[in-house]
């Protein structure tokens, strides 16, 4: 679903600052994978998806997904792919516009316009019924500008927004690192449920060990702009926080894991 063919990225070539992101990062997502994505700062997670989401052009290699050679192709080309959520809960929702409205221009994307604007009485059945299955009583709320909801409440409906067309694949840049605890918790199992029940390939960024080795069914740790450890099935299952630790340390020749948030979240 997903090829990534020795992509290379460099940011401010032949200046001062110049810094090397991805160094010949080479991976193959299955359909259906459910891949999370560890590293400290700068180690490249960031930078990988934004790659494969088309926001800058990679300096060489290919980026192929479901077959289509994408490498050349605008981030709002590439968007008819990809499924999307940020950060930023402000990120991916239109503040100004009702939960329906902003549910309907996520179902039209890449769709033709029409000069007829409205929610129909068929399209806010079916929402009302997808916004039911996050238990967060949104689908009473169908009318209530977003600008009003919560963090999590926004997170949530992006993610809704994100694979209501069910995209061949779903980008989650760590995703719940500006929600409370017990919100992020929710915002993940919600994740889990939808990728889940669509099939979907995701791939997941996370500053939290604890996270990356919870969900997904694979885990990927990038270091300087590579990756160093690419672990499924079975033993993922069976990694802790310390096993993790200690298998990048033997991947990168002794190298220890630096990155304060993450070694944070050993404990947590």
């Amino acid at each position: 679903m997903l090829r990534l063919e020795n992509i290379k990225k460099t940011f401010n070539i032949g200046t001062i600052n110049e810094k090397p992101a991805l160094t010949g990062v080479s991976l193959h997502l299955n359909p259906g994978d459910f891949v999370t994505v560890i590293g400290g700062n700068g180690a490249g997670k960031s930078t990988m998806l934004n790659a494969v989401a088309g926001v800058w052009p990679i300096d060489s290699g290919s980026i192929i997904i479901d077959g289509v050679d994408v490498t050349g192709l605008s981030e709002h080309k590439r968007a008819a792919y990809l499924g999307r959520v940020f950060q930023d809960p402000m990120n991916g929702t239109a503040a100004t516009m009702e939960i329906q409205e902003n549910l309907a221009i996520a179902a039209r994307r890449g769709k033709s316009r029409r000069l007829r604007w409205g929610v129909t009485k068929d399209e806010k059945e079916k929402y009302h019924e997808l916004l039911k299955e996050l238990e967060l009583g949104l689908e009473d709320r169908m009318s209530t500008k977003v600008g009003l909801l919560s963090g999590g409440q926004r997170q949530a409906l992006t993610l809704l927004m994100a694979t209501i067309q069910k995209p061949k694949l779903l980008l989650l840049d760590e995703h719940t690192a500006a929600l409370d605890p017990k919100t992020a918790s929710k915002v993940l199992s919600l994740s889990d449920k939808i990728i889940a029940e669509h099939g979907l390939t995701a791939m997941m960024v996370t500053h939290n060990m604890r996270d990356a080795i919870a969900h997904g069914n694979r885990l990927i740790m990038m270091n300087e702009g590579k990756i160093m450890l690419d672990i499924s099935g079975e033993d993922k299952k069976k990694l802790t926080v310390d096993a993790l630790l200690h298998q990048f340390e033997i991947a990168s020749g002794g190298e220890t894991f630096d990155n304060d948030s993450a070694l944070l979240s050993k404990g947590h």
